[in-house]
């Protein structure tokens, strides 16, 4: 499941830069979870072509983010959100000094992952 899941991000990011044939037989595998030989049939193609199209593919999108970093940063952005998100509602009840210090990092933390 956790391959699928990186599979689909990284299709999010990067998809746009597969050819049309190579995005629609990717989104069959990921997305509509067709098998390779109904993918083949459909594609007039052999079982093995759609296999190592879709090899293919994951090394591209592999090969994007190795350069750009979109889904790392993507991750941890929504990491350090999380974090302010709970650190807030911790200082709701009270008027801790050290949390509104401590969300301005995490917050300059995000800046910093936007800049770069």
């Amino acid at each position: 499941m956790e391959r699928i899941a990186r599979q689909g991000l990284l299709y999010d990011f990067y998809g746009a830069l597969l050819t049309e044939h190579q995005r629609h037989i990717y989104e069959d595998v990921v997305f509509y979870d067709l098998s390779l030989s109904e993918i083949a049939e459909e594609q007039g193609i052999s079982r093995q072509g759609v296999h190592d199209l879709i090899k293919r593919c994951d090394k591209i999108l592999e090969g994007y983010e190795e350069k750009l970093q979109l889904v790392k940063k993507f991750e941890q952005t929504k990491k350090l959100a999380r974090e302010i998100q709970s650190l807030t509602k911790e200082f709701a009840g009270t008027n801790d000094m050290n949390l509104i210090h401590r969300i301005e990092e995490i917050s300059g933390e995000i800046i910093e992952l936007e800049a770069h």
